[in-house]
């Protein structure tokens, strides 16, 4: 018999199923895009009522690294790049972030809409692609909760020693 119930057991299915819908992994070494053909569901678009941020999970961080940043983007936005999330200081020994969480003393810098947060793109109906990239970094950054993307930005590029990229198609 499940002890977990239906609606545990049930959760625990569509967040698997949303975290293999993302790609499962985005590997650190090497420059290269990874990955493709992969679909964002809908639950992290705009698309959904309820603003949920998507599971990713990725391996292979190189010697060195201190902190992980993710960052989401939109290279092809009429004001390029456009930013949805960013995320830094996550642990080197995190490989993951899950639906609607973030990792232990994770921070979030502001986005494209000024926001310290995950904004949800909304892609339209002719669908578009948005890169997920993880970037293995040389330091913790010390930047404060909200900085500005640019600020955000600039600290990542220089502390960089290892990236993974995950491009992920998306329609409303």
């Amino acid at each position: 018999m499940d002890r977990t119930g239906p609606g545990r057991a049930g959760r625990a299915r569509r967040l698997a199923a949303a975290a293999a819908a993302l790609g499962c992994a985005v590997p650190l070494a090497g420059c290269g895009v990874f990955g493709s053909g992969i679909t964002m569901p809908r639950r992290y678009t705009c698309a959904n009522a309820k603003v949920l941020t998507p599971p990713l999970n990725w391996a292979g961080a190189p010697p060195g690294t201190k902190s992980i940043a993710l960052v989401v983007d939109d290279s092809s936005a009429p004001i390029t790049p456009y930013v949805y999330w960013i995320v830094f200081d996550i642990r080197p020994q995190t490989s993951a972030i899950f639906e609607g969480q973030l990792p232990p003393g994770a921070r979030q810098a502001q986005n494209s809409a000024r926001r310290a947060a995950y904004s949800p793109p909304c892609p339209g109906t002719q669908g578009h692609t948005y890169r997920f990239t993880v970037y293995a970094l040389n330091a913790v950054l010390d930047l404060p909760t909200g900085t500005s993307l640019q600020s955000a930005w600039r600290a990542i590029a220089e502390a960089t020693i290892g990236r993974g990229r995950l491009p992920v198609n998306a329609t409303s």
